[in-house]
This record gives C-alpha cells, structure tokens and sequence, in this order.
C-alpha cells in the first residue's frame, strides 16, 4: 500500500481511537459535582475541549465513508440494504441503552441519544453521497448549513435560547417533551432530531476532507492542505459565531465549522508526529482503542449502569460500587483528582478489552 495511503488511514485510525478513549473518559467521573472544567461541556454558548469529542467521532465516520463507501457508490450505486441495516441497528441499540434497566415509565423512555445521532448522521449523509454528485458535495453542505441557520433564526425572540430556540420546538412536536432529556431543568435534547442537520454535516466535512486532502501523494501535502483548510475552517467559524453562536447542544453550523477545524488540525499533528518513535507508540494504542468502537462504547455504558446500580454494604453504610470506589479515592486525594482518576481507571479498563480483541484479530461491526 502507498506510504501515504497507509498513513492518512492509520492516522483517521488514531483519531478515532482517541475520541473513544475521550467520550469514555468525560462521560464516567467519579462524580459530576467534582470535574475539571476542560472535561465539562459547555453550559450553552461557548466551546470546551469536551465539545470537541462527538464531532470529532462524527468526523472520523465521514473520513472512514471515503474510504469505504465512495468505490461501492461509484463502482455499482450505494448498498441500501445494509445501509439502512446498520443505521437502523444503531438506532436500536442506541435507544436500548437509554432504558436499561427498564425500570421505567415507557412514556418517559428518552428517544434519542448518541448513538441514534450516529444512525441518523449516517443515513443522511450515504443518502447525499448516494443522489448529489461527488462534485456538488461542497456546495450543498455549504447551502446546509445556512439553511439550517436560518432554521435556527426562525424560532423568533432569542432564537439560541435554551427556552426559545428551533431545535426544542422541533423536538417537542416530534418527539414529545416527556421523552427528550430533561438534565437542563427542562425538556431539550442535546441529540435531538433537527440539530441532526448540523451533526450529518460534520460527517460530510469528514468525507470531503478525505476526499480532497488526504489523497495528496506526500505526507508533506497531507500536513499542508489540512492545516491551511483547518485555520480556513477555523477562521470562518469565529467571525460566523458573532451572529451564530458555537453551541454545541444546538449544534449550529459555526460549530460544524470550528470542530471541523480542530478536526484537520488534530490530524495534521497524527501524521506530523507518526514517525517519531516514542509517540508513535501512543498513537498505535490509540488506533487499537478504535479498532472496536461502537462495541466499546456499549459495553462501556452497560459497565456504568452496573457500578452505579449494585450496592456494597461494609458495616451499617451501604453505597453503589461507583460511589464506594470513588469515595476510596477521596479519602486519599482531593474530590477533582478522585474523580479524574476513577475516569482514567475506566477508560483504562477498557482500552485493556480493546487490546485483547485487537490481538485476537475480532472487530464487531455494525
């Protein structure tokens, strides 16, 4: 395989790995009252480090798309089958883990969630690889994400609200405010339907960087054009944010924008740093992290009901196993770093079923 074929794909591989490693490491602390702020999303408005885990994840499936679905479409036409069966599957599966343990109310069952915007995204965006000429994928995602601007304005008064905002009333009439996400004192859904829009177009960013950037024929080009594209990105991103806000829960197009960017630069650092030796050892552990992601990342959230469900009695004091381990940990650092820890220690345990998986040559795909 040409040198920097192998690379472009090993460095989506890295990646990818490291938006899992990230998604698990912010999604299990020891305890959400004791978190770093660089590992808490944004309250509304703004961006932090955590903002950029799911694009970033989003952005790979696009990038992993060009690789794998442009030859079928352009050689024999999109496989819709299994299309729709993995989206579906997705789906599924993602809603199945919002009601486990089923122990409650099914007209309170949350709908939506991560992996159902994973499905979602992916259906929408094999559909426009499918029916818009390869040529015209620019353009089009450009006109999307004005027109989903423009949805967002449509709301009235304080359109980027989190009372009053396109998004929430779209929800609601579909969806139904009993099973959207109620975590901000009210029914919004930060994977809801409408901001899908947004999410599938970070998907296409992923495709049309991989297209048109990292099929260069040298790493230097590589490296280049994904720097210059992401400060591109990047710039337009900030100066669309004075009247489009980056908002993450909303997901708006200057979002789509800055988390794309940070996205080309992120690779442009894979491929730089590839050939040196020590961090090529950490970039390797990162793309065995990836090798099984959406099997990860359910076991990893069937682990979590499992710690926070099942109880350990010492004594008369009867807590969850999650609130055991985190508070042996507190009792011998302070509440932030028990709790940073406890996340590293998950996400450590689950590279480690990674790395078994990823020796025995099994990868579970949907």
């Amino acid at each position: 395989m040409n040198q920097s074929i192998q690379t472009r794909i090993e460095a989506i591989d890295v990646l990818r790995g490291l938006a899992l490693a990230l998604m698990l490491l912010v999604n299990n602390p020891g305890s959400w009252s004791a978190v770093y702020a660089p590992f808490l999303h944004a309250d509304w408005h703004g961006l932090t480090p955590t903002d950029l885990v799911f694009p970033f994840f989003l952005f790979v499936m696009g990038a992993s798309m060009a690789c794998s679905l442009r030859g079928q479409i352009q050689a024999s036409g999109l496989p819709w089958l299994s299309i729709f069966k993995r989206s579906f599957l997705l789906v599924f599966i993602g809603f199945l883990l919002q009601i486990i343990p089923f122990d409650q109310a099914p007209d309170t069952w949350r709908i939506m969630g991560v992996l159902q915007r994973i499905g979602l995204c992916f259906l929408l965006v094999a559909s426009m690889l499918a029916i818009i000429k390869e040529r015209w994928l620019l353009l089009s995602a450009v006109v999307t994400l004005i027109v989903y601007w423009l949805l967002l304005l449509s709301a009235g008064q304080a359109p980027y609200s989190l009372e009053n905002n396109s998004v929430r009333h779209f929800d609601m009439a579909i969806l139904g405010s009993a099973h959207m996400w109620q975590g901000k004192g009210l029914p919004f859904d930060p994977e809801g339907l409408l901001s899908t829009i947004g999410a599938a177009m970070t998907v296409l960013s992923g495709y049309l960087i991989c297209v048109n950037v990292l099929q260069q024929k040298n790493q230097k080009q590589q490296i280049l054009q994904l720097m210059i594209v992401g400060a591109i990105l990047l710039a337009l991103g900030f100066v669309w944010s004075v009247w489009h806000p980056i908002n993450k829960s909303l997901w708006t197009s200057s979002y789509v924008l800055v988390s794309s960017a940070f996205a080309c630069l992120s690779l442009a650092v894979i491929i730089l740093l590839w050939r040196v030796p020590v961090v090529n050892t950490v970039l390797n552990g990162l793309k065995i992290y990836g090798s099984n992601p959406i099997f990860i990342y359910v076991a990893a959230w069937v682990f979590a009901i499992f710690l926070n469900r099942f109880s350990i009695t010492i004594g008369t004091q009867s807590n969850s196993i999650q609130v055991w381990i985190y508070s042996s940990l507190q009792s011998l650092m302070t509440d932030k770093l028990a709790s940073l820890l406890y996340a590293i220690v998950f996400t450590a345990l689950f590279y480690g079923i990674a790395l078994v998986l990823y020796k025995k040559r099994i990868f579970i795909k949907l």
